[in-house]
């Protein structure tokens, strides 16, 4: 297994493997998917401290070859996008390592191991009825215009992927499950279609919307019209494919 350590790397080489190895009998399950169709997180504790152990899906026939030839694997891309991020000033749990299993010219194995971070919340967690929140939600709209500004796309911008630590209201955030971004300018069609995943809360919206429009310079009106119209695209293509999906499980007697 090939193993690249990162510069802001807390382990050496040798424990690494030792995790690697060790990772289905170690440490504590954050995630699960079944049957190993999802990643697997962990958390392990190494020298007395607390790392996250990401082990990536095998990936279907094609992309094992295609991640070796051609394209870097989840893996790597969560890596490497990390470095960037720090090095933009953008929060992210410092990348460890990432370590590849090549067999026979296909990807076999692949894992992402970063500093394990504690927070507060998530984007999930805010309720608008909770004194606080409301602040808490602009500072998170403050910090989706910095990625912007620093022509960063983060296609996974949904509710559990940035990590909230309140420190007395100085709130921090931070981007997890990084393998899917994009580095380019974003016009402003771009950066409100990438609220799309967040919510489909009316008053959340006109809150980020309200937030991101002095931001931007441009009315209220026109920045909630354009991030209302991306969220409400999403979330009822979202609904109408769950309702396909389940009626062809319902059909074929998938449990």
């Amino acid at each position: 297994m090939k193993i690249f350590i990162s510069k802001y790397h807390k382990l050496s080489k040798k424990n690494i493997e030792e995790i690697l190895l060790n990772f289905n009998a170690i440490g504590q399950s954050f995630f699960a998917g079944k049957k190993h169709r999802r990643n697997h997180i962990k958390i392990i504790e190494k020298e007395g401290e607390k790392f996250n152990i990401k082990s990536f899906k095998q990936p279907n026939f094609i992309n094992r070859y295609v991640y070796v030839l051609f394209r870097e694997s989840k893996a790597e891309r969560s890596f490497k996008y990390a470095e960037k991020l720090i090095k933009k000033g953008i929060g992210t749990p410092k990348p460890i390592a990432f370590a590849e299993e090549v067999v026979k010219g296909a990807l076999t194995k692949s894992f992402y191991i970063s500093e394990h971070l504690d927070y507060d919340l998530t984007f999930r967690d805010l309720d608008l009825t909770i004194p606080g929140h409301e602040d808490i939600l602009r500072a998170f709209t403050r910090f989706t215009f910095k990625l912007h500004e620093n022509n960063i796309e983060f296609l996974d911008h949904s509710p559990g992927n940035t990590l909230i630590q309140l420190n007395n209201g100085d709130y921090k955030f931070y981007l997890v499950d990084l393998n899917r971004m994009n580095f380019k300018p974003l016009n402003f069609t771009g950066r409100m279609k990438n609220f799309a995943r967040l919510t489909p809360d009316n008053e959340k919206i006109e809150i980020m919307a309200d937030e991101y429009a002095e931001l931007i310079e441009k009315s209220e009106t026109k920045v909630f019209k354009k991030m209302w119209f991306f969220a409400h695209s999403f979330f009822v293509k979202r609904a109408k494919n769950r309702e396909l999906k389940q009626r062809f499980k319902n059909f074929v007697g998938i449990k």
